[in-house]
Order: structure tokens, then C-alpha cells, then sequence
């Protein structure tokens, strides 16, 4: 009397281990970079709220302000806001993010001093 054993052998197992292996080697790196591309994207918004803000402050008080509590205002959780300089001319602020590396994000108006990578006026740059 015989008995089929039914299951998986050894070498069945390991193909499909190693198969999972290339696919997660593939897949890890791709998610990675989206998370860094949705952290850029979270300190560009923040720096746009961060001058509507500031332009509402400006309206009521005729200056800029460098208190973000001042202006009513907070970034997103994880990103760090900093305005470099406020004067009743413009203001200069940076944005920066832990999980998106080495990047960070600027703008200024009116005639603050531009911080690196911003260039044009109001305009939300990053490197």
C-alpha cells in the first residue's frame, strides 16, 4: 500500500524565498523615493501657507514677522519652518524635512536676502 505525501519540497520552498527577495530588492528602493518626494512636497506647501500667513499678518500690521506663533501659524508634523529675516520690505524663510534627506526648501519676498536654492521672488525653490 503506498501513500502520496502531498506538500512542498525543499527546493520549491527556496525558489519562492528567493524570488520574494528580488521583488522586495526592487520595490524597497522605489518606496523610498516616493517618501522623499512626499516630504519635498509637504515643506513646498508649508512654505506656501507659511507666505499666506505672513501676507495677512503684513495686511494688519503694515510688517512681516519672524514669531510663527505671531502669525498664527504651524508647519506639518516632521517639518521644520524657519524665517531667516522679516522687515516691513520682505521676509526669507527655509523648510526642512528628516526623512527627505539632504533637501530643503526656500523662498523670500520683496527685498530679503534670497536663501539657497530660492532665486525668483515668491517663488517655492528646492534642492
Amino acid at each position: 500500500m503506498s501513500r502520496r505525501q502531498t506538500g512542498f519540497t525543499l527546493i520549491e520552498l527556496l525558489i519562492v524565498v528567493v524570488i520574494i527577495g528580488i521583488l522586495a530588492s526592487i520595490a524597497i528602493p522605489k518606496f523610498s523615493a516616493t517618501k522623499g518626494r512626499a516630504y519635498t512636497a509637504t515643506m513646498r506647501s508649508d512654505l506656501r501657507n507659511l507666505a499666506t500667513a505672513e501676507e495677512s499678518y503684513y495686511y494688519t500690521n503694515d510688517v512681516y514677522s519672524t514669531d510663527l506663533t505671531a502669525i498664527n501659524y504651524s508647519p506639518s508634523q516632521g517639518t521644520t519652518v524657519t524665517i531667516g529675516e522679516a522687515s516691513p520690505s520682505g521676509w526669507s524663510a527655509t523648510a526642512s524635512h528628516p526623512g527627505a534627506s539632504s533637501s530643503v526648501c526656500a523662498i523670500y519676498i520683496g527685498t530679503a536676502t534670497p536663501p539657497s536654492p530660492a532665486t525668483v521672488e515668491s517663488v517655492v525653490a528646492c534642492n
